[in-house]
């Protein structure tokens, strides 16, 4: 492990950009983000970067999760992103290896790993976010291939995404969990409307869709037809596997404190000492996840545990950052100002909170499956 590190670091520091620097590509916004990701992608592929953990036979280097672990922490303390990519290369790579045909999979995953292809996921619905079973898009029959109809809410970056993964009920008589397919649709296919939705901070990273009649090949079904809800639970187990890294963390909060010559009072290190626990914590946290997701074992409660405490922790890291940027931070617009990098950290926190399940649900399920508590009541 020593040796990666030595080597990871080396190659970052003569490759990748400083933050804060006028090559930093995480200041843009919107297409101009995602084109940095793009860049950095196709830069960590050339440079034997890419795919850390993905198996050798697909692509990766197939070394551990502690490894990767270790490297995108590294780049978190670069001017540089990956995030665009996290449902292509972090979810849609590992659903195909285990549930693509190798010609989906010859075709995607060296495109994902090259940074060829963004990937959105069509799952969430207007009345079926966290409760996905209810979705209602349909997918009909259409001769070889089918007809998809409906909308999608909350989709990251669909208005840039070449590809995307759909959920769609293709037989209505079975039962909910039962009738579901998985399929892989391109985003140029006709009867696609995607409508940003503008954020606090800026952006419109999520988006809305309406799919009317939009055609998708036959050869386009991930895993078996009906058998949507296998493919999802795999999807979402890599969703629930992803801890963020990007985030601005201690180290950003002790230079900042540095730079207003306040790292000698009582309460400042008092609250850059909390911000250092939790990324301890989520540290250990995100090695438990890696491990028994590595073994094949069901992460359980232990998805919404993490889950709570990490939009929590984002929560709490960005009151401080704004806390010890002062009044600057109400009127930053320079987002590669200490300031402005803030107030953007600040306004994306509440987002965290419903990402992957509202805090609500995920408190329901830990008390529901982790502590055996009686059944919140459901509408009859």
């Amino acid at each position: 492990m020593a040796a990666f590190v030595s080597a990871a670091s080396a190659w970052l520091e003569a490759h990748a950009p400083a933050k804060g620097s006028p090559q930093d590509k995480t200041a843009g916004r919107d297409r101009e983000f995602v084109d940095g990701c793009r860049w950095w992608q196709r830069q960590l592929h050339d440079g034997g970067w890419a795919g850390i953990s993905w198996p050798v036979e697909f692509g990766g280097q197939g070394r551990s999760v502690l490894c990767e672990l270790a490297f995108a922490r590294l780049q978190a303390r670069y001017g540089v992103s990956t995030a665009a990519f996290d449902v292509g290369i972090g979810m849609v790579g590992p659903t195909l290896m285990v549930h693509g045909t190798p010609e989906q999979q010859a075709r995607h995953l060296p495109a994902l790993l090259r940074g060829d292809e963004v990937w959105s996921q069509m799952f969430s619905e207007p009345d079926a976010g966290s409760d996905l079973a209810s979705l209602r898009t349909e997918a009909r029959p259409d001769g070889d291939g089918w007809r998809v109809h409906g909308q999608k809410v909350w989709t990251s970056y669909a208005r840039f995404a070449d590809h995307a993964i759909l959920l769609a009920r293709s037989d209505p008589d079975r039962p909910l969990h039962r009738g579901i397919t998985c399929f892989l649709v391109d985003m140029d296919s006709p009867g696609i409307e995607v409508r940003p939705i503008r954020q606090m901070n800026g952006m419109a990273e999520f988006n809305q869709l309406f799919l009317t009649d939009v055609p998708v090949a036959g050869d386009a079904v991930l895993g078996e037809v009906n058998g949507g809800w296998a493919v999802a639970n795999t999807m979402l187990g890599s969703e629930r596997g992803l801890i963020g890294t990007e985030w601005p963390g201690s180290d950003d909060l002790r230079g900042l404190a540095a730079a207003r010559h306040r790292t000698g009072e009582p309460l400042v290190r008092q609250r850059l000492a909390e911000v250092y626990v939790r990324e301890e914590l989520l540290r250990y946290f995100d090695l438990r996840v890696q491990d028994l997701l590595a073994a094949g074992r069901p992460l359980g409660g232990l998805a919404s545990v993490v889950s709570l405490f990490f939009a929590d922790h984002l929560r709490r890291s960005a009151e401080v950052g704004t806390w010890l940027s002062g009044p600057e931070v109400l009127v930053a617009d320079d987002p590669l100002t200490p300031a402005g990098r803030w107030q953007f950290h600040f306004l994306t926190a509440p987002s965290v909170r419903i990402a992957s399940g509202t805090d609500e649900i995920q408190r329901n399920i830990i008390a529901e499956r982790a502590l055996g508590l009686p059944k919140d009541p459901r509408p009859a």
